[in-house]
Parts: C-alpha cells; sequence; structure tokens
C-alpha cells in the first residue's frame, strides 16, 4: 500500500472542464438537472486482459502518476472487492437514429455466482459534448415507479493524441425494465411512450429497434483501489473487459473512476485540479494500453463495419 503523502502537490486548475449549466425550466416548471458525476475513462486495448490477475496489473500503473501529482492510492485485494459480471446489450433502430442522435438505450444485468439477480436495468442516456444541450433535455421516463437521474461529465483523451482530455455530457436516467408497461418492447411506438424525450426525433410508423451488432456483451469489471484527491474527494477506481457473449472474443477494456457531489462547490478546486492532473499524467503512463478514439459503446456499434455518425 502506498503511503499518504503529507503535503499534497499542487497541480494546475482548469476547471474550464465543468461547465456552469444556465438555469432553466423543464415543460413542468422542474428546474434543469445539474452536473453531479465527474467521470474520468482511458478506454484500453483489450488485448492486456487475460485473466483477472491482468486487470489488477492496470493497477500498478496508477503508483507512478499518483505520487507525482499528490494523489494518495490505495489498492484493494481479491477479498475486499470481488469480480462483478454484467450482461450489457444495446438496442437502437437498423439505420442506428437514436446513436445519430447523441441517444443510448441500453440494458444491464447483474451476476452473482453464475446467475442473473434482480430485475434487468434500463439504462437511457442523451449524451453530448455540449454541456448546456445535455442538461435542457428532459430525460425523465413515464412509469409508474422510481427512476434515478444521473447527469455526469466525463473526461476522456482527445481522439487523436494523449496529454490533454475532451469532454462529453451524459444526461442518464435509470429504473427497472418491469416498471415500463410495454406491451411490444422493440416497438419505438411503445418505447417513445416510455421515454418521451425520443419525441425529439421524426419516426416512421411501426419504426422496430433490433439488438445493435446482434451481440450481447459480457462486462468484467473489477475494482482495484481507491483514489483519494483531498478536500474529502475520494473514488473507487476500476478496470472493466466487455467481450461478445458466447465466444467471450474480447472488445474493449475501460479504466474509470468517478467523483460524485451534492453541489458544484463541493468539489474544490484543488480536488479537481489534482484529479485532472493525475489523469493527464496516468495517459502518459499507461500510453501502451490506451485505445485513442473509442468508447465502449461506439465499439459495440462498429461490430459490422457500418459506423454510426455519433456525437461522441
Amino acid at each position: 500500500m502506498s503511503q499518504k503523502p503529507k503535503a499534497a502537490a499542487k497541480p494546475s486548475i482548469r476547471v474550464r472542464h465543468l461547465p456552469t449549466i444556465k438555469p432553466g425550466k423543464y415543460a413542468d416548471g422542474l428546474p434543469y438537472d445539474e452536473i453531479r458525476y465527474l467521470e474520468c475513462k482511458l478506454i484500453l486495448k483489450p488485448n492486456h486482459f487475460m485473466s483477472r490477475q491482468s486487470l489488477f496489473d492496470f493497477a500498478k500503473v496508477l503508483r507512478r502518476p499518483a505520487k507525482e501529482t499528490g494523489v494518495y492510492f490505495d489498492p484493494v485485494t481479491w477479498q475486499e472487492r470481488p469480480l462483478a459480471i454484467r450482461e450489457v446489450l444495446f438496442v437502437d433502430t437498423h439505420d442506428f437514429k437514436l446513436y445519430n442522435n447523441a441517444f443510448i438505450l441500453r440494458r444491464r444485468i447483474p451476476y452473482e455466482d453464475g446467475f442473473p439477480i434482480g430485475a434487468p436495468e434500463i439504462v437511457f442516456k442523451y449524451r453530448h459534448p455540449d454541456a448546456q444541450k445535455a442538461a435542457e433535455l428532459d430525460v425523465r421516463p413515464r412509469i409508474n415507479t422510481d427512476y434515478r437521474i444521473k447527469f455526469k461529465a466525463e473526461a476522456l483523451p482527445l481522439k487523436d493524441g494523449l496529454g490533454d482530455m475532451r469532454m462529453l455530457y451524459s444526461h442518464n436516467v435509470e429504473f427497472h425494465l418491469d416498471s415500463a408497461i410495454m406491451s411490444d418492447r422493440m416497438s419505438m411506438d411503445r418505447i417513445v411512450e416510455a421515454l418521451p424525450a425520443l419525441k425529439t426525433i421524426h419516426w416512421e410508423k411501426d419504426t422496430r429497434v433490433e439488438l445493435v451488432g446482434g451481440t450481447i456483451v459480457e462486462e468484467v469489471l473489477q475494482d482495484v483501489g481507491e483514489l483519494d484527491f483531498g478536500n474529502r474527494m475520494s473514488a473507487m477506481c476500476n478496470v472493466a473487459l466487455w467481450r461478445t457473449r458466447g465466444d467471450h472474443s474480447p472488445l474493449i477494456g475501460e479504466f474509470a473512476f468517478q467523483l460524485k457531489f451534492r453541489r458544484r462547490e463541493d468539489l474544490t478546486d484543488d480536488a479537481l485540479g489534482r484529479a485532472e492532473a493525475f489523469f493527464l499524467a496516468l495517459q502518459s503512463e499507461a500510453r501502451d494500453w490506451i485505445q485513442l478514439g473509442a468508447t465502449k459503446t461506439g465499439v459495440v456499434y462498429r461490430l459490422r463495419g457500418n459506423p454510426p455518425n455519433a456525437h461522441e
């Protein structure tokens, strides 16, 4: 375990990466959602990950960037954080009308000891490089039970090089599949009833969705340690491998950590600056692992060689 530094290094502060949302209201009078999460992601080449130990091997790459930027990294063991398995699938029209309009619709099912647990979870998101545009779209579903809104700022390396970052803003809603009462779950007419945000897209009558890439993804997820950025801001970090279900062909990997805050003011300039400095230093240290110009979702959409016109 690394030793916690007595005095953290003070990196340059670039708070421009968390813009302020201009006040406004949705149609029912509720104010626009605010960004409550900052998630930093590195998309990784999948060939490195051949065993559970290989997921932990990436944690070794974090040590030097953490030390250089005054971030305390506390690795975890297999016993402390068990491996998680989830099944993920995406649905869209045959011509990717959702993704081409910055929407993502997916279903997730967690597994425990080889068996699915709980009800399938639906994740519906609007992801766009314009934070204000993402905030102004009301993603709330029309369902009979609870749902959860998550508005994230997502940091990624530039598409064509390391050492800087680009931002996407993901306005998400999550709910259980059995909450959405639909007689035909592959019909866009029924989906739009449950997700009114999709009314912004013109749909032809009887449009249907299908499984993107004809593929169900198996996600292997391992927490590898905790990052402490000071000022009471810390985050568990994890490494994930996405592979096709059935033949277990590797698709893509990802390293990620996420900061959560109730108010923008809770994320101090020092903590934000330290998180950004660590993320930039890690890009250099992990350069042999990183796959540029990709997202996990984008990789799935390109499985059949028909790239969509995404906003990512």
